[in-house]
């Protein structure tokens, strides 16, 4: 797609390599490269800043004079490569948002992230417009739950619910998330004052009901996700049924003893679900129902205040935060289908698999049967072992793939 106002995504830093390659980027994972490119092509990229449209970049070709055609033919062929964007894009959602400058001018460093997984003239500014309309829920507020529901609000999503129990307590405290001030207060409600402290936007979309389910004529939840600050509910998550049940996406996070969770990620029928992750530990270990209805009715469990510090619970946040944001784009983030845990103090994150189980209820298993070769409780991936990448920038004639909502098990 040709872009009306056409501009050079601001987000990638530009150098020339040699006396005819231009890279665009930094970075291993967004670096590009652009070439053979003259000398006044190269100067004719700084006209592409959001300000003129085709007509007026051709009347500015031909005054730097550069070949008939040439201008249209480069404004194409960085367009296909997916390092321009559109001034004007977004359609009337995007339009929408650049009237509202003071929301706009708190989500640009949004934005310009966006616009690096983005291929598309305008579809930056079109997702990030798009969370205006979204609704989540995050059921607990402590020191994970709140400063997650914070960062959501803070990243643009139009209403972020906030549903726990009981009063804050002075250990609930943490920077981005319930505030001194709220000690001795409710602890929902505290937790959802902060989310809207953090909005860009602080207009509201509507009521939610006492239960926490949309009110009537309201939206859905896009996500909920299950922030518990009972360490026995992150480490063994109980099966969410009715989110099953009525095909609520949700997601898994906390802090149990030390070890921050992220995942899995349920889209119900589809992925793997706590059931599932259930059933597999059992095949793997006769012992853990068990031990999971010891922990669950108290017996071997202390009153002590859980483990949960300042820099591992907002590291989980902020992870968590990323795959859900990432999944309301459209995207399907590396939780679905698997929990990413990190432990102090080694802090190596690492995936573990959560394959769907044929006796889950679910019935996610029926239908990836076949899907799935390899052994419970191997490891996917780790971020110790994803270093910077040593290959060079690709070419710009590879057209970067756009972001997908489709499902992949």
């Amino acid at each position: 797609m040709i872009p009306l106002v056409p501009q050079v995504k601001p987000a990638l830093r530009r150098g020339w390599r040699d006396l005819d390659t231009v890279q665009f980027g930094m970075t291993p994972a967004h670096a590009m490269t652009l070439g053979p490119m003259d000398t006044a092509t190269g100067s004719f990229l700084d006209l592409l800043n959001g300000t003129r449209g085709p007509g007026l970049l051709r009347e500015e070709g031909r005054r730097m004079d550069l070949p008939d055609g040439h201008v249209d033919r480069l404004i194409e062929r960085l367009s296909r490569a997916g390092l321009l964007d559109d001034a004007r894009g977004g359609g009337p959602a995007g339009e929408a948002l650049r009237r509202k400058k003071r929301v706009l001018d708190r989500l640009r460093p949004d934005l310009a992230s966006l616009s690096l997984t983005t291929s598309e003239p305008g579809e930056a500014i079109g997702l990030l417009a798009a969370r205006r309309s979204l609704r989540v829920q995050v059921r607990g507020a402590g020191r994970v739950g709140a400063v997650l529901a914070s960062l959501l609000s803070g990243a643009g999503i139009g209403e972020v619910d906030v549903r726990d129990i009981g009063e804050v307590e002075p250990w609930d405290v943490a920077p981005g998330g319930l505030p001194v001030e709220a000690i001795g207060e409710r602890r929902d409600e505290a937790a959802r004052r902060a989310a809207r402290r953090y909005a860009p936007d602080r207009s509201s979309r509507g009521p939610v009901s006492v239960a926490g389910e949309p009110a009537a004529g309201e939206p859905g939840f896009s996500l909920v996700i299950l922030a518990p600050r009972d360490d026995v509910a992150v480490h063994a998550p109980p099966p969410a049924d009715q989110l099953i049940d009525s095909g609520t996406p949700h997601l898994y996070v906390g802090v149990a003893e030390g070890t921050g969770v992220v995942g899995p990620l349920v889209l119900p029928g589809v992925t793997s679900c706590a059931g599932c992750l259930h059933e597999g530990r059992t095949d793997r270990d006769p012992a853990w129902p068990r031990l999971v209805a010891q922990w669950r009715s108290g017996s071997g469990r202390s009153r002590h205040v859980r483990p949960c510090d300042l820099a591992l619970a907002t590291t989980v946040a902020g992870l968590a935060a990323a795959h859900a944001l990432s999944f309301l784009d459209g995207r399907l983030p590396s939780s679905a289908g698997a929990r990413w845990e990190v432990s102090v103090p080694s802090l190596n994150w690492h995936a573990r698999p959560v394959w769907t189980h044929p006796a889950c209820p679910c019935g996610a298993a029926e239908k990836g049967k076949g899907e799935h070769t390899s052994e419970e409780g191997e490891s996917h991936e780790t971020m110790s072992g994803q270093g910077p990448s040593q290959e060079s920038p690709r070419k710009a004639d590879a057209v970067r793939s756009a972001g997908t909502w489709r499902a992949h098990v």
